[in-house]
């Protein structure tokens, strides 16, 4: 019999879980120009927003539209950037910080953020403070390789876009946060359950790790992957298990 999981029950909507999105400025995407165009946009202001680690900016384009983007390091208001559609190209284009163009015309070696997974989705991956990828190669068949900031690497179609540049902000973690009421309200701020309670320390109704006798360490055990959501924690369907022979 499954239990009911506080993951579960954060996907209901109550008051304890709702996101404060009112208090959000915007959802941050690549604005997407006519595919083999580009188009030019100035920084008017940098903002701070509760729902993003990083601070971002306000971008004001020539046919009189606004987009938000993530601010990378070094970019001032008053600065111009180029945001290109998935097709576009030129030869003769330099590109410089903030600029966001398909990962086909950036060089190798180039740090780069907020790169798309698919062309025109306006940018999934590498969105956190501080972070950024780079560039390894070029292959034939139009793919490019991106070294991601978990030092993973991944094969990109080369009309993907990224910008140029570190996302700013690096330095967020390095302060450290004294107080566990402060802990709680930044986590609050992004809607993040805090404190995180170990599986280990609930009681057996609200968890099947969970028990009111000693703590095991050794309860995460394999569990099929058409297990029903209350039982459905753990080891979930793994590849392999035990110690890896040498």
């Amino acid at each position: 019999m499954g239990k009911r999981l506080i993951v579960q029950a954060r996907g209901k909507g109550g008051p304890r879980y709702r996101a404060p999105s009112f208090r959000y400025v915007a959802d941050i995407k690549h604005v997407l120009p006519d595919k083999d165009t580009s188009i030019k946009g100035v920084v008017k202001e940098l903002i701070r927003c509760p729902g993003h680690s990083a601070p971002i900016i306000k971008v004001a384009f020539s046919n009189n539209t606004y987009s938000f983007a993530l601010a990378p390091e070094g970019i001032a208001i008053g600065d111009e950037i180029t945001v290109s559609g998935i097709n576009y190209s030129d030869d003769n284009y330099k590109p410089k910080v903030g600029d966001v163009i398909p990962l086909k015309l950036i060089d190798e070696g180039t740090l780069i953020h907020n790169i798309e997974v698919t062309p025109g989705d306006g940018g999934k991956l590498v969105r956190a403070s501080g972070s950024f990828a780079k560039i390894i190669t070029k292959l034939e068949n139009g793919k490019v390789k991106v070294l991601l900031p978990s030092k993973k690497t991944k094969i990109l179609d080369g009309k993907c876009r990224a910008a140029i540049g570190i996302i700013a902000g690096g330095g967020r973690k390095d302060k450290p946060i004294l107080k566990a009421g402060k802990k709680y309200y930044m986590m609050k701020a992004k809607n993040k359950l805090y404190p995180r309670v170990s599986a280990n320390a609930m009681n057996a109704v609200d968890h099947p790790f969970g028990n009111t006798r000693s703590a095991r360490k050794a309860k995460n055990k394999p569990v099929s992957r058409y297990a029903p959501p209350g039982r459905k924690v753990g080891l979930i369907s793994p590849k392999r298990t035990g110690k890896k022979k040498k």
